[in-house]
């Protein structure tokens, strides 16, 4: 089966293919979706070198990260070398077609854009539940963050990772090196963990973090990647990872509230609510909280 998108020819092999089996959701399926979701996930991916993680079986069989580009490519596909590594740039429907086709069914990206190496795009709190915590339990810490910003007048935003957890976005346009990023990333996360010493913790020893929410300010670092905005995840939900509303968070959201089957729905009507975060001009100045550390 081949289809034609943006006058590129991309051949469909397996179409009937399940790759969520128990939502009888086919390959064919969802590349369509993907074509539903492309005006909001490339927004978020066309200027980032791509990681994926492919399930060939569907998400009941083996999965693999892949960086660097197939050598069966198409050459229309552009690319950009980091590290040895040639990886794609997710920019066009086309794209995304053919990374459907190869049963993609994560997009992950760095935080910095590929013209801004050692800056990333914005600062990114990673809340992740221990052992026995609810999602609940995510939202509850997410909030106690949310209300602290509000007190600083700093502005942030906040997405499902479409698994257990929530990320929480500051923009900073790319305003600070990793370097600085990572000391006020640090001292966010020590404050919160001795203002909240029951709720939350730094500790990176998945056994002695006991049931605490795990505030996550080592993963933005470069070469480190994050689950991008609207992508779909391999959960039995079919989840999607996705930009909410904190008055949402306030009257309770699940993960699993949005996934590939209804997420149209919702951004026909909510549109992107990480659109800011695509603005340089949208950004939060942290000097204060750089003097303060010093």
């Amino acid at each position: 089966m081949i289809v034609e998108i943006e006058g590129k020819k991309v051949q469909i092999s397996n179409p009937e293919k399940l790759l969520w089996p128990e939502l009888g959701i086919r390959k064919i399926d969802y590349i369509r979706i993907l074509m539903e979701l492309a005006p909001f996930l490339l927004k978020h991916t066309k200027n980032y070198l791509l990681t994926t993680i492919r399930y060939p079986d569907g998400i009941q069989g083996k999965s693999f990260f892949q960086k660097n580009i197939p050598k069966y490519s198409p050459e229309w596909i552009a690319t950009k070398e980091w590290h040895e590594n040639n990886h794609i740039i997710l920019d066009t429907k086309a794209v995304l077609t053919w990374l459907g086709n190869q049963a993609v069914l994560e997009f992950h990206t760095p935080f910095n854009s590929f013209d801004r190496e050692l800056y990333p795009s914005n600062l990114v709190f990673d809340l992740d539940p221990s052992e026995g915590q609810s999602f609940e339990d995510v939202a509850e810490v997410a909030l106690l963050v949310y209300q602290e910003l509000c007190s600083l007048r700093i502005d942030s935003y906040i997405k499902t990772s479409g698994a257990s957890g929530l990320q929480l976005y500051i923009p900073v346009g790319g305003s600070y090196n990793y370097d600085t990023a990572r000391k006020i990333n640090e001292f966010f996360a020590a404050y919160f963990s001795q203002k909240y010493p029951d709720k939350i913790t730094i500790e990176r020893s998945i056994e002695k973090r006991g049931k605490k929410i795990y505030f996550d300010y080592l993963q933005m670092w470069q070469g480190k990647t994050i689950i991008s905005p609207y992508s779909p995840r391999a959960t039995k939900h079919a989840s999607v990872a996705t930009p909410v509303e904190w008055e949402e968070l306030k009257k309770g959201i699940r993960p699993e509230n949005f996934n590939l089957l209804n997420i149209q729905k919702r951004l026909s009507i909510k549109k992107d609510l990480f659109s800011p975060l695509l603005n340089d001009m949208v950004k939060q100045d942290l000097s204060f909280i750089l003097e303060h550390i010093k």
